[in-house]
């Protein structure tokens, strides 16, 4: 059981801060900062061993509720205290909600994953708007994706905007880093890619079985996806749309693919 917060030092203030701030440094020490009253509760409900740092304002500790106050105290991660104008200056958002967390990034077997007799994942190639991948993060945690890759050119999954887009289900996808499908199709994943428009390529709605190891595609939000890329896919496939719609965003894009091709019959 936890004792009282500790006083939160300028320094322990500054590396929080840092973390934020710099993508190099939570890949360094494979660490993360979760804001907010609610994510934080939930992250000691749902996953507590990942927790490795908690810091609340001397105004939120006054105002905790009994129940959350329990369930607090009883966590072994160290806890530390700071006055409300300290925090302020550490947090990322506009209004901070007085409570953070310092979580430890998951790690995830993708070998375990690959050899699966079924796969269903995503792979984003350069996805820059971190309020997508935030949503694509959270639309393939609830339809129960295998997994996510990501282009190293793409927005850092931990970027704290992306953190609160994915409205505390980072934890539930595995997540990782690919320079391209290549790994994929070696490991008999087949590609379907999505394009906004193109000759060669299929209407979503007239896909109807698809592969059992299969990888949707989505490209950069204003350049799709690469050339390279579009050459090693099985299947190019677009959304249809009314003509006063030019096209989707890519989180919207990957929930209307996910969701179809989650419900169709598999093949080889």
């Amino acid at each position: 059981m936890a004792a009282s917060p500790l006083p939160l030092t300028r320094s322990q203030g500054a590396y929080i801060r840092k973390l934020l701030l710099h993508r190099s440094l939570r890949g360094q020490d494979g660490t993360f900062v979760v804001e907010g009253g609610h994510a934080v509760r939930d992250l000691l409900t749902r996953y507590p061993d990942q927790i490795l740092t908690l810091v609340m304002t001397h105004g939120y500790l006054a105002s905790e509720g009994q129940a959350n106050r329990e369930v607090r105290i009883a966590h072994s991660a160290q806890q530390y205290s700071c006055p409300d104008l300290q925090f302020a200056r550490l947090s990322d958002l506009n209004a901070p909600q007085g409570i953070l967390a310092v979580v430890r990034q998951p790690t995830w077997d993708e070998g375990e994953i690959l050899r699966q007799p079924t796969v269903l994942g995503i792979f984003g190639e350069q996805l820059q708007d971190p309020a997508n991948v935030g949503a694509i993060i959270r639309t393939a945690a609830a339809l129960n994706a295998s997994a996510l890759w990501l282009t190293p050119e793409s927005v850092d999954v931990y970027h704290p905007k992306v953190v609160r887009a994915t409205s505390g289900v980072l934890l539930a996808l595995p997540i990782f880093t690919a320079p391209d499908v290549t790994g994929l199709l070696q490991q008999g994943c087949q590609v379907f890619a999505a394009e906004a428009t193109g000759g060669g390529t299929v209407p979503i709605d007239k896909i109807q079985h698809v592969p059992r190891k299969l990888i949707l595609a989505v490209g950069n939000e204003s350049r799709g996806l690469s050339a390279q890329l579009l050459r090693l896919a099985a299947t190019r496939f677009t959304i249809p749309l009314s003509r006063a719609v030019e096209s989707l965003n890519v989180a919207a894009t990957v929930a209307i693919a996910l969701f179809h091709f989650s419900r169709l019959p598999k093949g080889q």
